[in-house]
């Protein structure tokens, strides 16, 4: 918020106090958004989805993947089965599809602003997790209305 004359005010408590809770909230569910995004794109591409696999594509170690897809088990998202690897449930899925569909919209976003396709990829990794509904809409109506002729440049 700004004040006449370009003076920086703070905003009430309440709203700052949402304003910091709603990222809070996203910050808890991005890594699971990503882990079901992968597990989806494993199972799609190569049929299965092993904890191997996982945690050499996330970058970490055996135990710690192993630590996130018990986490999603617990919540509800994914399930294994012996010899078998790991599988999501109906709402793992539905988690997945939102978060990827998320990530295709920053993405052509950032391309329509002249951004790197391999850049904006990689700047939407992270940027997706924090996009509200409210602000997809607005993201859909502005590569609606510039998408069509290219990147603004």
């Amino acid at each position: 918020m700004t004040k006449a004359g370009g003076v920086r005010t703070l905003p009430s408590e309440p709203a700052q106090a949402r304003r910091f809770g709603r990222v809070r909230d996203a910050q808890a569910t991005a890594l699971l958004e990503d882990y079901v995004e992968l597990i989806a794109d494993l199972l799609a591409d190569a049929g299965e989805a092993r904890l191997v696999d996982i945690a050499r594509r996330m970058g970490v170690a055996h135990p710690t993947a192993a630590k996130t897809i018990n986490r999603l088990k617990r919540q509800g998202l994914a399930m294994s089965e012996p010899y078998r690897g790991i599988f999501l449930t109906e709402i793992g899925m539905q988690m997945a599809e939102r978060a990827r569909v998320r990530h295709r919209l920053v993405v052509r976003v950032l391309e329509t602003l002249g951004v790197p396709t391999d850049v904006a990829e990689a700047d939407a990794e992270g940027m997706e997790h924090y996009v509200s509904d409210v602000t997809g809409r607005a993201f859909m109506k502005f590569i609606d209305a510039y998408g069509q002729f290219g990147t603004i440049s």
